[in-house]
């Protein structure tokens, strides 16, 4: 089995797991209204991450090193502190599994911005934004000189980051995972960008924190957020051994990819993913007693996981307590999977769960079991998922059990 060890985030509401994770069963929104002075601009829905890099970098260690970098290796510090891991293994055994879907947007528009102002682009452009900066990054701030990768695979890069080190970890290629992922695009042009594909929610003036409503028959669209989560996993025996804590277990880890279209989701790709994870896990679907669920509000992508989570439960649906947290914490790109790991991973700790907020009125089209309720008890609560599906058609689940 693979074990939850630690846990750090930097996230729209903290970098302390626990804050974080109380804030959302109280279903406290961090969403906020995002303005720029670009041509044309309309105010977007976004949740950013209150990060200070003076309290992990000097200015020296700041030249070339984008925001997307800096809370990455916080992130992954804090989960190596609280694992109790620091000087544990050899630096050889220790590997960086890190998701990353855009890269650093901070320097790659600062840096394109500079060009067209004054034809000099700042020469650490380039190791800047490119997408394995932030493993690299903690990998030199960890000393880890085991294997270092990055995944770009859109909304799932850091689901499948925790997966591919759970499959490390299960066949002894290293003896510690920092697995994750970070993502920081809250820069006026990638906010357009999203705009202009209609995906991001709708909302009056001064009703951005609850715009994004997940499952509602009025949904719609997603909030982006900023922010990084990182998981420490290693061997249940050897978490064992030295009597480190174990949040919970890695019990399974399902990948499919739709093939149908760039963007539209598929409900049998879903499927696949899920009951792939289930069996690796060892369970059925009635063994599932909570699902985090990908849900970005958008209206077809609710609509496809309802149809792929009937499709496996059936007549047990009602079984299923389902939310998603993007509601208050924004939709992370490729950081999603990690963040909204780290709230599976809690919930199973404290046998509670976060709420799908802000839905009134949910869909009759989904008909799901959503919790609406604020810190809603789940005292049977033994084992849970986690679904990203991302752009590409790529779908990713993971299954958490209690330790």
């Amino acid at each position: 089995m693979v074990a939850v060890t630690g846990i750090g985030v930097v996230s729209p509401h903290g970098d302390h797991h626990e804050a974080m994770f109380a804030a959302l069963t109280r279903g406290e929104s961090a969403i906020h209204e995002f303005t720029s002075d670009m041509p044309n601009a309309k105010p977007a829905a976004v949740a950013s991450a209150a990060f200070q890099a003076s309290d992990w970098f000097t200015p020296l260690q700041l030249a070339g090193v984008d925001r997307v970098s800096q809370i990455a290796v916080a992130a992954a510090a804090q989960a190596m502190t609280d694992a109790g891991a620091t000087g544990v293994y050899e630096p050889a055994r220790i590997g960086i599994y890190v998701g990353c879907g855009m890269g650093g947007g901070t320097s790659l528009e600062a840096g394109y911005a500079s060009g067209l102002r004054s034809g000099r682009v700042p020469p650490l452009t380039i190791p800047a934004f490119m997408p394995n900066a932030p493993a690299s990054h903690i990998a030199m701030r960890l000393q880890a000189t085991g294997p270092v990768l990055t995944y770009s695979v859109a909304c799932a890069s850091s689901a499948v980051a925790l997966g591919e080190a759970a499959k490390a970890i299960r066949h002894g290629e290293v003896d510690l995972a920092i697995a994750g992922g970070s993502e920081a695009v809250l820069v006026p042009g990638v906010v357009k960008a999203w705009q202009a594909m209609q995906t991001l929610s709708i909302f009056e003036p001064g009703q951005a924190a609850s715009s994004c409503r997940p499952f509602a028959a009025e949904r719609s669209g997603f909030a982006l957020g900023e922010g990084a989560a990182f998981l420490m996993l290693e061997s249940t025996e050897r978490a064992r051994a030295r009597g480190a804590r174990r949040y919970a277990e890695l019990a399974g880890w399902g990948l499919s990819c739709d093939a149908t279209h760039l963007t539209k989701p598929d409900a049998a790709g879903q499927q696949a993913a899920i009951r792939n994870a289930l069996a690796v896990a060892g369970l059925s679907a009635r063994d599932i007693g909570y699902c985090n669920a990908h849900g970005t509000a958008t209206r077809i992508g609710d609509l496809v996981e309802s149809e792929a989570l009937h499709a496996l439960w059936g007549d047990s649906i009602d079984a299923l307590r389902v939310s998603s947290t993007k509601s208050m914490h924004g939709h992370l790109l490729g950081a999603a999977g990690a963040l909204e790991a780290v709230v599976t991973v809690l919930a199973l700790h404290h046998r509670q769960l976060p709420p799908n907020a802000f839905c009134a009125t949910p869909d009759p089209a989904c008909r799901l079991n959503l919790v609406r309720e604020a810190g809603a008890a789940a005292p049977d609560l033994n084992a849970a998922i986690s679904n990203s599906f991302a752009f590409g058609g790529t779908n990713a689940v993971l299954v958490f059990q209690r330790a």
